[in-house]
């Protein structure tokens, strides 16, 4: 009897201590598996951050399609030119001499005014910021025309902002009838053009454009209004006049 029991002890120890060995690997593993865990938390609680990142850029890239390039680029052009005429008329308003050069002034006030104020409103739908003032070439120009006086002051005016202010808008206004994509810019591009050109109309016939018509002054504008009879297609007739 006590023969058959040793061999029983002993494999109970042999059970034992494989229990022990096989609980002990089991632990070890659970720990070596923790610090992954804890690096797993860390690298998703990353994640987040970044997308809001990935928000911003997104609404930034839907505002940017929100309206073509060159349909922007129209939209700040004309607002720039049309501070510039409206400012310009009503210096002459109040300092021109001739009673014909300031009811001039005074339509291409009010003309410019209406045409700058549904701009606006158009621009705010597209969200096109506009500028707050004419260009900086622009603004030299109102300010050394309010320099003169007189004879001078009304032929500078009429020449500068009559002619070639107007030959610049034209041209541009022309392109962006036929070219721009937005269908409500490109209708208010189209309505405005013949008011453009009928201002251009009635500035070539008063006499401060030139004794010999309005195409000869049209011509040498070339050199004092800031290149705008250069890029104006409608006037090569005028300047072929002049010469």
């Amino acid at each position: 009897m006590r023969a058959q029991l040793k061999p029983t002890a002993a494999l109970l120890a042999l059970l034992f201590s494989l229990g022990t060995a096989v609980a002990q690997s089991s632990n070890a593993g659970g720990s070596a598996a923790s610090p992954g865990a804890g690096s797993s938390a860390t690298g998703g609680g990353a994640a987040p951050k970044a997308q809001p990142g990935t928000g911003t850029r997104n609404a930034e890239t839907n505002k940017d399609d929100k309206i073509a390039k060159g349909d922007r680029q129209f939209v700040q052009e004309a607002a720039g030119s049309g501070l510039f005429e409206v400012q310009a008329a009503q210096l002459a308003a109040t300092k021109a001499s001739d009673p014909a050069v300031k009811s001039y002034a005074n339509m291409l006030v009010e003309h410019h005014s209406a045409a700058n104020n549904e701009l606006t409103q158009l621009a705010n739908t597209k969200g096109v910021e506009l500028p707050a003032a004419p260009p900086r070439a622009m603004r030299s120009e109102i300010d050394n025309l309010g320099k003169k006086t007189g004879q001078e002051f009304d032929r500078e005016f009429v020449r500068k902002v009559g002619i070639n202010a107007h030959q610049k808008d034209i041209k541009l206004f022309e392109k962006a009838s036929k070219d721009l994509k937005d269908p409500q810019l490109k209708a208010f591009a189209a309505k405005t053009l013949p008011t453009l050109q009928q201002h251009l109309a009635q500035a070539q016939k008063l006499p401060q454009a030139g004794g010999k018509g309005g195409g000869s002054d049209a011509a040498s504008m070339g050199n004092t209004g800031g290149g705008a009879s250069t890029k104006t297609g409608g006037g090569a007739g005028a300047n072929k006049t002049g010469s």
